[in-house]
């Protein structure tokens, strides 16, 4: 198993698995939309994405997002989407996937990454807090839809 941080190169594979993600939440499949994403994503660097490849097969990937904490003055990583291809399940890629994620938060100073995930992806809960995710007992988190 390889994880490393997605280049250009990359885009049609993370492309799928990130069109492939979105159907999962219940989103029309749109591969176009997906790469056009993901390449602006790319381009403008303002998103790092970790993808796994096992036997020359793109498995899995995360995608972190930069926010800064006003208190302690640091960053913050929003890991905001994380796929594992369904074959390739059960096989320690999402664990891998959160370890290279922490690795990269740790080497960037940050203090911390954050995540949400829907109350009935019990399978995604047991992965993040086998791994030291704690759940939010302490704020309140709102969302102005805008759109």
């Amino acid at each position: 198993m390889e994880i490393y941080q997605a280049t250009i190169k990359d885009l049609e594979a993370v492309a799928q698995l990130f069109n492939r993600y979105r159907t999962f939440y219940q989103q029309t499949t749109d591969l176009d939309g997906a790469k056009a994403f993901i390449k602006s994503r790319l381009e403008k660097d303002d998103s790092v994405i970790f993808i796994a490849q096992s036997n020359h097969e793109y498995v899995g990937f995360t995608q972190l997002y930069p926010i800064f904490s006003s208190i302690s003055m640091k960053r913050v990583w929003i890991l905001n989407d994380m796929f594992v291809d369904a074959k390739a399940r059960k096989q320690g890629v999402g664990e891998q996937l959160l370890q290279k994620a922490k690795e990269f938060a740790s080497e960037t100073g940050s203090k911390s990454i954050t995540l949400e995930t829907t109350p009935d992806n019990e399978a995604a809960q047991r992965l993040y807090e086998k791994n030291g995710y704690k759940r939010d007992e302490e704020f309140y988190h709102y969302n102005l839809e805008l759109v």
